[in-house]
């Protein structure tokens, strides 16, 4: 672990696992809730979490040095349901890669635990775990310069849907209706980090 200043009163914490980076991150919102830990923001994202508005950033920068975390389990709570079609334009490409036929990568995807490890890159966009390793999928070669709303998409060890049209390169296997971002909403954003994620086949696919 590698705990940086940030300005004044914030700091930038290094891990060396996503799975670290979530621990810390539990383990940082109980301490905040017990109110051991006084903070205006914890910001995780793929191996660091970001603590801003620190009362004593100095001391607790020294206390992270020096102590073990333990491996809290990611923030419980109830789970989102994500319905999709399984029709995306990268859907046999997908099963290749894993050596599946078409029809199982909905199986299996469907048949995932995901959980939000961090969100980022668009307003909604949650970057969500859960496929074992032997399902990493390459970004494309050549990104789209336009990937429709509520694609639900691959990349790497990730899943994410885009929440507006944007360009991309993950790998398109499905697509939702739901509403990943709504600012009349509150929460604005569906998906939040440590947030518990199911995605549910519609009927057909």
């Amino acid at each position: 672990m590698k705990v940086l200043p940030v300005g004044e009163d914030a700091l930038l914490v290094e891990v060396s696992s996503g799975d670290e980076a979530q621990a810390l991150h539990a383990e940082l919102l109980r301490r905040r809730a017990d109110g051991t830990l006084s903070v205006r923001e914890i910001v995780p994202a793929a191996r660091t979490v970001l603590l801003d508005g620190l009362d004593a950033p100095a001391r607790l920068a020294a206390e992270l040095t020096a102590a073990d975390l333990p491996a809290a389990p990611p923030r419980a709570g109830d789970v989102v349901e994500i319905a999709v079609r399984y029709d995306g334009p990268d859907l046999a490409e997908v099963a290749a890669h894993w050596g599946v036929p078409v029809r199982e990568v909905a199986r299996i995807h469907s048949g995932t635990e995901f959980r939000v490890a961090f969100c980022g890159f668009a307003p909604g966009f949650g970057y969500l775990t859960g496929l074992p390793p032997r399902y990493d999928v390459p970004r494309r070669a050549t990104p789209r310069t336009a990937v429709p709303a509520g694609s639900v998409a691959l990349a790497g060890p990730y899943t994410g849907v885009y929440p507006r049209s944007s360009p991309g390169g993950w790998q398109l296997i499905g697509t939702t209706d739901a509403v990943l971002w709504d600012h009349a909403r509150v929460p604005a954003a569906l998906l939040s980090p440590g947030t518990p994620v199911r995605f549910v086949p519609e009927a057909g696919s």
